[in-house]
């Protein structure tokens, strides 16, 4: 008699312990609804190929490094009415991704730039695509530990492979020629073969000024408008409400001093 004992080693085998799991249940389930053997298959294929493809969005989520796990549907649209729902809606649709475009969210800092860009990329990750997150700033520093070391292509091969690039911070500060260098490297040889996402509280037109080389910024930004859908995220931030009081800074400011003075 065939018993999942005796199942569990072909199983495993042909690496399907998930179904080893479901086997039971679903044996269970079969005899219950008399369901014929090839019905009883099927469903034992449904179960294992859902939990491959759970499993293949678990690990493209890890490897694209994000802060944190960023769901569109828990951001607040309603706190900022001028941020365009639509079109980041739309954006999450994956279109642009398949397009190779770029998209700059352009904002103050505060208003969730960082969160609408990781949410785009979970999108992406579910949506089966290789995606990596990192701030500028970090970036630019493993590449120059690149240059320093002689990885510098590898590391570089790892930003640009990436179907969607997301860098964050983008634009924080002046760059040195080292880092506008790695910059231009990095954004031309991503141009219309892979997306990327920027973060940045400028305008696309006062990026020009950061950068050491007008050659290099030309070269570099002007490929950005061409292929981005930029997208302006106005408003009031978002910080003030994640203090524990729930005040903002004024306010606290002013529960601090009256609670000094006993007032």
């Amino acid at each position: 008699m065939t018993t999942l004992t005796t199942l569990a080693p072909r199983l495993r085998h042909l690496k399907l312990s998930g179904m080893a799991e479901a086997i039971t249940r679903r044996a269970e389930e079969a005899r219950a609804r008399g369901l014929d053997p090839l019905e009883f298959l099927a469903l034992l294929l449904d179960d294992e190929v859902a939990r491959r493809d759970a499993e293949g969005v678990s690990r493209r989520i890890a490897r694209a490094r994000f802060e944190e796990g960023c769901d569109l549907r828990d951001f607040d649209f309603a706190y900022n009415p001028q941020i365009p729902r639509g079109r980041i809606w739309e954006l999450a649709g994956g279109r642009f991704v398949e397009e190779r475009a770029s998209v700059l969210l352009c904002g103050p800092t505060g208003v969730g730039k960082s969160f609408v860009a990781q949410a785009l990329g979970v999108v992406a990750c579910r949506q089966g695509r290789r995606v990596l997150f990192a701030k500028t700033s970090a970036a630019l520093a493993d590449l120059a530990g690149g240059r320093a070391d002689g990885s510098w292509s590898g590391r570089l091969r790892r930003y640009v492979s990436a179907e969607l690039l997301i860098l964050d911070d983008f634009g924080m500060r002046e760059y040195t020629l080292a880092q506008a260098e790695d910059l231009y490297e990095l954004v031309s040889r991503r141009y219309r073969r892979g997306s990327l996402i920027l973060t940045t509280n400028r305008e696309p037109g006062d990026l020009y000024a950061l950068f050491p080389n007008p050659v290099l910024a030309e070269g570099l930004l002007d490929r950005l408008p061409s292929s981005a859908h930029v997208i302006p995220m106005l408003g009031r931030s978002y910080r003030p409400r994640q203090r524990p009081s729930g005040t903002s800074a004024d306010e606290a400011a002013t529960t601090t001093d009256r609670a000094e003075t006993g007032k």
